[in-house]
């Protein structure tokens, strides 16, 4: 039992550490939705609140915008459903690799998880085959930066600059650029991949807000499973019956 223990922590470390490497990006956005948000007329309290409950920055800004501007609470709801039902596809291509898991931990790692740690967590399900220790460790990491952060903006208020202006609102799609290209290996990947990019600067042209990530992850999910099944990966063995 101890070294099952020792094992999990070990992974909950490797997915901690892993995913430092985007803390330089989200930490500056932190500090600043919760300077929008205090100036929006939200608490300390209910400031931090929204980080540790919803924890999704894009949300959260679309959230603490319409609520400064004094948007009733279902328009409110609907707009950050909308942007988050990305993570519906997330969820969904996670499961796959942590099903054998407890259920208790499969719904802590679906609440936290997001696009950078899934992108973190997917790269290392396709070396080891999936662990959801590593990907609870990568979630946590996320998490405990952007609380830290939201904490950090609170207090320092006008002090934070604006991290566009600063360049960092590059850091999170270079990431993610970065963990997605090792990935991108055969010929599904690769026609999916440029199938959702061409799909998300098409409707990003076309429509306002965020619906070019969702559009583009439907169609591209969609295209990718009809693909795979159209073309599989692995040949049959020769000398086999057809018949079987």
């Amino acid at each position: 039992m101890q070294g099952v223990t020792q094992s999990r922590w070990k992974s909950i470390q490797s997915g901690f550490i892993a995913t430092i490497i985007v803390w330089p990006g989200v930490a500056p956005f932190g500090m600043v939705y919760a300077v929008s948000a205090l100036a929006a007329g939200l608490s300390f309290s209910e400031t931090l609140g929204m980080s540790l409950i919803v924890f999704a920055g894009a949300s959260q800004f679309t959230a603490v915008g319409l609520f400064g501007a004094g948007a009733n609470p279902i328009s409110i709801i609907a707009a950050t459903a909308i942007i988050n039902a990305r993570h519906l596809l997330l969820a969904a291509s996670t499961a796959s690799y942590i099903r054998q898991s407890p259920g208790w931990l499969r719904s802590i790692v679906a609440f936290q998880l997001t696009d950078e740690t899934y992108a973190v967590g997917v790269q290392q399900f396709e070396k080891t085959g999936g662990d959801a220790w590593f990907q609870f460790g990568s979630n946590l990491s996320l998490y405990f930066v952007w609380a830290v952060s939201t904490v950090i903006g609170s207090l320092l208020g006008a002090l934070i600059p604006d991290p566009v202006g600063l360049g960092l609102d590059l850091i999170f799609p270079l990431t993610f650029i970065a963990f997605l290209m090792p990935m991108v290996r055969d010929r599904v990947n690769r026609s999916v991949a440029l199938l959702a990019a061409g799909i998300s600067i098409a409707v990003a042209l076309w429509l306002p807000g965020s619906w070019y990530v969702l559009i583009a992850g439907l169609v591209g999910s969609a295209f990718g499973a009809w693909f795979a099944v159209q073309s599989p990966l692995t040949p049959p063995e020769e000398g086999s019956d057809a018949n079987h």
